[in-house]
């Protein structure tokens, strides 16, 4: 790839418009494909609970090609090893056809690993460790994750399962040692979709509610119960976690409805804090508004000379 033809990256919290704001400049480009970083996005079937959003890849009738989308069934346990095997994939299949990547998402642990060129490898179970965890609080399994490097203490861990996982990883690297700092760099345009407080909230709010009424989210965890155990779909947090609580009859609607719209709130914040801790951590971002029409944030993309 040219030096010129640096990579793009889009991130901003959930709901900022990443995903259309990509599209359109990839269109823009004439020459551009998008690489997904949603750690969620990854799973077939799993459509309306992570926002998809497969329409906005069409723009005006043309086709923008994604990566990293529907790569793996639903139950499965991706992590951050493979999704960094499967980026570079993707990036030399995009690059070595002459076209440029715009990686574009909101998961800040996956960004930040191709952004700083962090090698991973992939750990093994430590029943000792799960043994010596169960029964914890999620609060009293963060309190412990935060005790390790920043890198880890990851934007999207609601569920216990999930923190002991990342900390099982952080024992591993701990014990043995790992130099992470051996992938090569990848040059990137870093940009990111910023909102007001309460502009967001109204977002989030909104949206989640059209995905409950009109979009059939609940329809959507039932057929993936079908074939995907409870506990399994519950691990991917926020709508998996809620929706399947209502779905079990341990939530009310209202309830589950309530409660998720909390979660998702505090989810937002929690990528915001990633991503401002990206930028300490020597990451530039070039913050734009993504209150604003996309043509506007397009043109002000575009100006930065990408």
């Amino acid at each position: 790839m040219m030096e010129t033809e640096r990579m793009i990256t889009i991130l901003g919290p959930t709901a900022s418009g990443k995903t259309s704001m990509a599209a359109r400049l990839a269109v823009r480009l004439g020459n551009a494909e998008i690489i997904s970083a949603d750690s969620r996005q990854l799973y077939r079937g799993m459509d309306v609970g992570t926002g998809k959003d497969l329409a906005d890849y069409v723009v005006d009738g043309q086709a923008v090609p994604y990566h990293l989308i529907d790569v793996c069934e639903a139950g499965e346990r991706y992590n951050l090893f493979r999704y960094q095997q499967d980026f570079w994939q993707a990036y030399h299949d995009v690059t070595s056809r002459g076209r440029r990547p715009i990686l574009c998402g909101g998961t800040g642990l996956y960004i930040e690993s191709i952004l700083k060129s962090y090698k991973m490898v992939p750990v093994p179970e430590n029943p000792d460790l799960r043994e010596q965890l169960r029964g914890k609080t999620l609060a009293e399994l963060a309190e412990m994750l935060a005790g390790y490097k920043p890198l880890h203490n990851t934007t999207d861990i609601d569920t216990p399962q999930r923190a002991i996982r990342a900390i099982e990883i952080q024992e591993y690297y701990r014990s043995h040692h790992i130099d992470e700092r051996e992938f090569p760099r990848v040059e990137s345009l870093t940009v990111g979709l910023m909102l007001d407080r309460e502009e967001r909230r109204r977002r989030i709010s909104e949206r989640l509610h059209r995905r409950l009424e009109s979009e059939h989210m609940v329809d959507e965890v039932n057929r993936l119960l079908e074939h995907v155990s409870a506990e399994d779909l519950m691990y991917y947090g926020l709508e998996y976690k809620y929706v399947t609580l209502y779905c079990l009859g341990r939530l009310s609607y209202d309830e589950m409805s309530r409660q998720l719209e909390i979660a998702i709130h505090q989810f937002a914040k929690r990528q915001m804090t990633w991503f401002r801790g990206m930028e300490r951590r020597g990451i530039p971002i070039h913050w734009i508004d993504a209150s604003r029409s996309v043509e506007e944030q397009l043109e002000e993309v575009l100006r930065l000379k990408p």
